[in-house]
């Protein structure tokens, strides 16, 4: 190679590739499921994630065109502008599809583009060290991104809702519904031994604190067996210890920690005092918080404190998972409740997510009872793609408190109606006519149905959980039902329709059968920048 020439399949071995390496296929784009943002804010986000996953240099990568490919070394990186300075590398390696194409004229190139690229052009040399893996992985989503999602007249299109759910999730349907996260921890299982641990967790024990421990949860109850206690100084390893049915106690104290907790066995996680006296801090580059898997995970008097996150604070991937009387401070998204996962939170606190605090996914089960949600930029968002494979989340909101967020209250995701279902829709059945006026906009209170008489209509029977004094709170709930009511009727038309193509007339029009509303009462809504309550059709 003494000409500095370089064959294409040898250029093309040089380059990091998933299918190569293996390492890429087990982790998802966190820069894509996680956009949290406007469209005009789309660069700025991606630029932000890059920055905490990213080498700013050393590493080296094949640029690749139409017309050549060439071995650069990258010197620092434009994160703002999303591209990269680079060097030809030495010895000079290229390919070219133009034979006179050589070094003279690429160095004239790289000094036209002052030595600056675009990320989305650069292939990540592999590396037997795995330094450059996670570069090589975010510039692959980069990539991705850019050749198939973003489409240059989005930033044309309306700015108020979020991107990812606005543009990205349409396009990515395949994607999202498919998508099941397999987490790399496995439930261990009972300990072989058949014993439950108890799993005590201080940076340090005091004499006064142990007593205290001693006498409120250590000590066994009469007829109750022994447990074998451990002791730790972090909670990340007491949870890495554990097996199924074990207990973790984690003492007051400020813990830092560096890594994902992925609970895979049914354990519980408590604090011993406040919550505020027992803060866990997320510090460092990664993905996740709290994984939850478990069948049974059950979660209480904590602070968790996130920094430097891509996905949210906690998800529940699959399984139950409880949380009560805790506290979580966020940075991304909040909770997200992915299909078939069910979420119980209690009296606690969540705020300070850039995009919504709780997103919760078709075909879950959720619970919120006596929390406050604010001070993100929605406070709840609902998932409804109506989609044949999956029901419309199964939902409880109760005396929850959501206020101060920067969007809505509660936001419900949704397609838009089917030309077919507006054709059943002018059938006259009163199950029909209340769909049609829940969902006409009509701004006239007077032609509203009443609510009790529209869940009649809807579902046949269903007895009314609250009904108050019309104020701004109840109105509030009032219309999350409303509109759950008329987005599980309409899945419901759609599934007749496609069971009777198929020459099938029978289908469940009971919702109370789907046990879709357990209730949504009490709810107060405050000072959310736009409302209570909104509907988003894409």
């Amino acid at each position: 190679m003494a000409d500095g020439s370089l064959t294409g399949s040898g250029l093309e071995a040089a380059a990091m590739a998933p299918e190569r390496t293996g390492w890429a296929v087990e982790q998802e784009p966190a820069s894509l499921e996680k956009a949290d943002c406007k469209a005009s804010e789309v660069q700025e986000f991606t630029a932000e994630f890059l920055e905490k996953v990213l080498e700013p240099s050393g590493w080296r990568a094949v640029w690749h065109t139409n017309v050549f490919k060439v071995l650069v070394e990258v010197t620092d990186v434009d994160f703002a502008a999303l591209k990269a300075v680079v060097r030809l590398a030495e010895p000079y390696l290229c390919d070219s599809q133009v034979s006179t194409f050589t070094m003279e004229c690429m160095k004239e190139l790289l000094d036209l583009k002052e030595h600056r690229l675009p990320l989305q052009e650069l292939w990540v040399v592999f590396n037997d060290s795995g330094v450059f893996d996670q570069t090589a992985l975010a510039i692959e989503h980069v990539r991705f991104f850019y050749q198939n999602i973003w489409r240059s007249w989005d930033e044309e299109e309306e700015d108020e809702y979020d991107y990812f759910v606005r543009c990205v999730e349409p396009r990515l349907r395949l994607y999202v519904f498919g998508y099941q996260k397999n987490s790399n921890i496995q439930a261990k299982g009972v300990r072989p031994s058949g014993q439950k641990i108890t799993h005590v967790v201080s940076s340090t024990m005091m004499a006064g604190l142990l007593r205290s421990l001693l006498t409120d949860r250590l000590c066994p109850e009469p007829g109750e067996e022994e447990r074998e206690i451990q002791f730790h100084s972090d909670p990340l390893s007491a949870i890495n210890a554990c097996f199924e049915g074990d207990t973790v106690i984690v003492c007051p104290g400020h813990y830092v920690v560096h890594g994902t907790f992925s609970i895979a066995d049914s354990i519980e996680l408590e604090g011993y005092g406040l919550p505020d006296d027992i803060v866990i801090e997320k510090r460092g580059k990664g993905d996740t918080f709290v994984d939850c898997t478990g069948a049974d995970i059950k979660i209480s008097g904590i602070k968790f404190v996130q920094h430097d996150a891509v996905e949210g604070i906690l998800i529940v991937h699959r399984g139950k998972t409880t949380l009560e009387n805790c506290v979580l401070q966020c940075e991304t998204t909040g909770v997200t409740v992915r299909t078939s996962a069910e979420f119980l939170m209690k009296n606690s606190d969540l705020y300070g997510a850039k995009g919504a605090g709780i997103e919760i996914y078709p075909g879950s089960r959720c619970t919120l009872s006596d929390n406050g949600i604010h001070h993100c930029k929605e406070g709840i968002l609902i998932k409804d793609f109506l989609d044949e494979h999956y029901d419309i989340p199964k939902i409880s909101m109760v005396n929850n408190i959501i206020h101060n967020n920067e969007g809505y209250g509660v936001v419900l995701v949704k397609p838009t109606i089917f030309s077919d279902l507006q054709e059943n829709a002018e059938d006259g059945t009163e199950e029909n006519k209340a769909l049609k006026i829940q969902t006409s906009g009509e701004p006239d209170v007077a032609e509203r149905v009443d609510l009790e008489e529209l869940i009649q209509c809807a579902t046949g029977k269903m007895e009314l959980y609250a009904r108050t004094d019309p104020s701004e709170q109840v109105e509030g709930n009032c219309e999350i039902v409303n509109e759950l009511i008329a987005a599980s009727t309409q899945k419901g038309q759609i599934k007749k329709k496609r069971l009777s193509e198929l020459g099938i007339t029978q289908a469940d029009d009971n919702l109370m059968s789907q046990e879709m509303f357990v209730g949504i009462v009490g709810n107060q809504f405050k000072w959310n920048g736009k409302g209570s309550f909104g509907t988003f059709l894409f």
